[in-house]
């Protein structure tokens, strides 16, 4: 059980934000798999003040998804604060601040991964926030810029102060990107001198992984970003058949249909090539997979690879 603020999440594996893939279908696939709390993708604050449509659309969650919380990304006080009032009114369970974004729009705009370079404006971000919402605030760190400003522990104790609830740790600097292995001895001294829940992120690529890292850290949960692409399993430990797996794509397929329309199909692909690797024999379809533009044309070649390999993953 993790207390954060007013809330409490019943579980410690949580589905990480990544942008492009944590969408309402697959957030609602990992909460049945077993993840205790879920992310969006990070969403512009700018975007929301301005309500804009596709950034609107980003925020849609429902009841099944819950707990929830909403990443946003900026670098203005102001809008920062005005956007979290607008997500406020949706009521999701907590408000997330990306402070780890290392993508190169991103972060040249000043956002995400930059800020950890301004802790006064990180700070003023901050307050403005906690100042005004109600709902428990979280930030997403990495542990520094570089390996020459590796200042996580002056950022942990600033957004403590500055009334964070919650801060999620991915144990690489911004210059690492996903390089590199993920520094879980930092994310562990994190934990050690933090008194708000840390949740630690970085290379879970199972559920036994992600338990051994959770006792290693003595971290409140463990978050998984990469690793549940294609193996909502990775939050129960459960190795699914074939066929099972098969099952899951069909459903992941009529989620992202009912959700987008006709252009869920081309959004699903990336999922189903996470999917499938792995499977015997898969990648006899593989390109067909990827290139599919009907649902019909996905079934059958999902049934194809049913009848055609043995019941067991290579």
């Amino acid at each position: 059980m993790i207390e954060i603020k007013n809330l409490k999440v019943d579980g410690d594996l949580v589905l990480a934000p990544m942008a492009g893939y944590t969408d309402s279908p697959f957030r609602l696939i990992a909460k049945k798999h077993g993840a205790s709390l879920v992310f969006t993708e990070l969403i512009s604050a700018d975007g929301i003040v301005r309500m804009n449509r596709k950034t609107l659309s980003l925020i849609r969650f429902t009841d099944e998804e819950r707990p929830i919380g909403i990443q946003i990304f900026g670098k203005d006080p102001d809008i920062m604060s005005r956007a979290t009032s607008i997500v406020e009114e949706l009521k999701p369970d907590l408000i997330d601040i990306n402070i780890g974004c290392s993508t190169r729009k991103v972060y040249r705009s000043g956002s995400g991964a930059a800020l950890l370079k301004d802790p006064e404006l990180l700070r003023s971000i901050i307050t403005s926030i906690t100042k005004k919402v109600t709902l428990p605030v979280s930030a997403k760190i990495r542990i520094g810029d570089d390996d020459q400003h590796r200042n996580y522990i002056d950022i942990v104790k600033l957004l403590q102060d500055s009334g964070v609830s919650l801060i999620s740790v991915h144990g690489r600097t911004r210059s690492q990107k996903f390089s590199g292995e993920a520094d879980w001895e930092v994310i562990r001294e994190i934990k050690e001198i933090a008194y708000v829940p840390v949740i630690g992120n970085g290379d879970i690529k199972s559920y036994s992984e992600a338990k051994e890292k959770l006792i290693f850290s003595r971290c409140d949960a463990v978050m998984i970003g990469r690793g549940a692409i294609g193996n909502p399993w990775i939050f129960s430990g459960y190795e699914p058949t074939i066929k099972e797996t098969i099952d899951q794509i069909k459903k992941h397929l009529k989620m992202m249909v009912d959700f987008y329309g006709e252009r869920g199909i081309k959004l699903v692909r990336k999922h189903i090539a996470k999917y499938i690797y792995g499977i015997e024999n898969a990648g006899k379809i593989r390109y067909s997979l990827m290139n599919s533009e009907s649902k019909d044309e996905i079934l059958s070649l999902l049934e194809s690879l049913s009848s055609d390999i043995p019941e067991k993953l290579s």
